[in-house]
């Protein structure tokens, strides 16, 4: 099978569409089938194959981030030799409706996957947020109306989209985790490559260092847990546009010399963080899955996190970590409660690897993938005729 993936996200730019895009790229590719990435130019891109790059614009707002410009007559013709036999989006806008353009000639199916709750992101447009957040529902919700077939990475995705009228056949698929890759380990060896003793208390985020992430919450909630156990340091993995106002918060915090910016990691490089770790903190409720959540329970690591949409789908409260109120002071204490009982902690992490095995397991992710690729070509099919 040849797929076209279309997004507006992807390498070098790290998130976690880039991680679900690369990692289905991957897998298709390791079960034998020919996988095209259509994506953004950016300036620190390296070429790679079947990486085909639209020409770009920077975001106005995000830096970092590049704006396709979705027409180009060379990549139409391209895509037409190529003959994908289903085009995947990941978006509802810029290159989302170009796949939807070119898969309307030779009536293929399009797949879309609706990574994101896009209202939440409103804050990027510089127009009144309510007119922005009204429009992204209304586009995001009609482009998945006119797919072939919707992938949601959780339930509650599946949900709204249903309670808002979707009748397109909706699967949940949430984005798998390499387990060969992602796994426990040598926690001492981690910490020494870190710069972290033996004997410190290790508070670990990863993710963007976005506004809709939440992470001054986790800075807070740091200062509690520091107040109390004076041995403990807080890690953070991620880059974004909060970065620089994140660092001078840390900065005045008292226990400021304990918090540590990391920048951005390659995706492959995060594995030690997570195992050098004691607990993975996580204050978003902007989660379609909560991708990092799944990381870290596959490398065996236990989480508090915010009782949200997504987040409350990979974390087990109770069994492989604790769900809590949006407040600074509740995710510390649950954080401290955790950092304090090490047996518990051990057996949290115990059963989050399993949980990781049995529900995000890349190879179910890329299986069920190709269902849904198959449902959708017989529904074109069929139509066709």
């Amino acid at each position: 099978m040849r797929v076209a993936l279309f997004t507006n996200n992807y390498l070098p730019f790290c998130g976690g569409v880039t991680t679900s895009v690369e990692t289905l790229r991957r897998g298709l590719e390791a079960c034998g089938h020919e996988a095209w990435v259509f994506a953004p130019r950016m300036p620190t891109a390296t070429p790679a194959p079947r990486v085909v790059r639209y020409r770009s614009l920077p975001a106005a707002t995000y830096p970092d981030f590049a704006l396709a410009i979705p027409v180009s007559p060379a990549i139409a013709r391209l895509v037409r030799g190529l003959g994908p036999d289903v085009f995947h989006a990941h978006h509802p806008f810029l290159l989302g409706p170009a796949a939807r353009r070119l898969s309307r000639r030779p009536r293929r199916p399009l797949v879309f996957t609706y990574h994101t709750r896009y209202e939440k992101y409103a804050h990027y447009v510089p127009l009144r947020r309510g007119l922005v957040e009204r429009a992204a529902v209304g586009l995001s919700t009609r482009f998945a109306a006119r797919a072939d077939a919707v992938i949601a990475p959780s339930a509650v995705v599946r949900d709204e989209l249903r309670a808002r009228g979707v009748r397109t056949p909706i699967a949940v698929v949430p984005t798998g985790v390499d387990l060969a890759r992602f796994t426990p380990g040598d926690r001492l060896e981690a910490r020494r490559d870190l710069g972290v003793a033996a004997d410190e208390s290790l508070v670990l985020y990863v993710g963007r260092l976005d506004r809709e992430k939440s992470v001054d919450r986790v800075l807070a909630a740091f200062e509690r847990i520091a107040g109390t156990l004076p041995r403990c340091r807080l890690l953070l993995v991620g880059q974004g546009t909060q970065a620089g106002a994140l660092g001078r918060l840390a900065a005045s915090l008292a226990a400021g010399d304990r918090v540590r910016f990391l920048g951005a990691r390659p995706h492959a490089a995060l594995r030690p963080c997570y195992r050098a770790a004691d607990l993975f903190l996580f204050a978003s409720e902007t989660e379609t899955q909560g991708l990092v959540l799944a990381e870290a329970a596959a490398c065996g690591l236990p989480a508090v996190a915010v009782a949200a949409p997504g987040c409350d789908e990979v974390v087990r409260d109770g069994e492989t970590g604790v769900l809590t109120k949006a407040e600074p002071a509740a995710l510390a204490d649950a954080a401290i409660g955790l950092l304090l009982d090490a047996e518990r902690r051990r057996a949290m992490g115990l059963r989050a690897r399993a949980v990781a095995e049995r529900d995000f397991d890349v190879r179910l992710q890329i299986d069920r993938t190709l269902a849904v690729y198959a449902e959708a070509a017989e529904r074109a099919a069929r139509a066709r005729r």
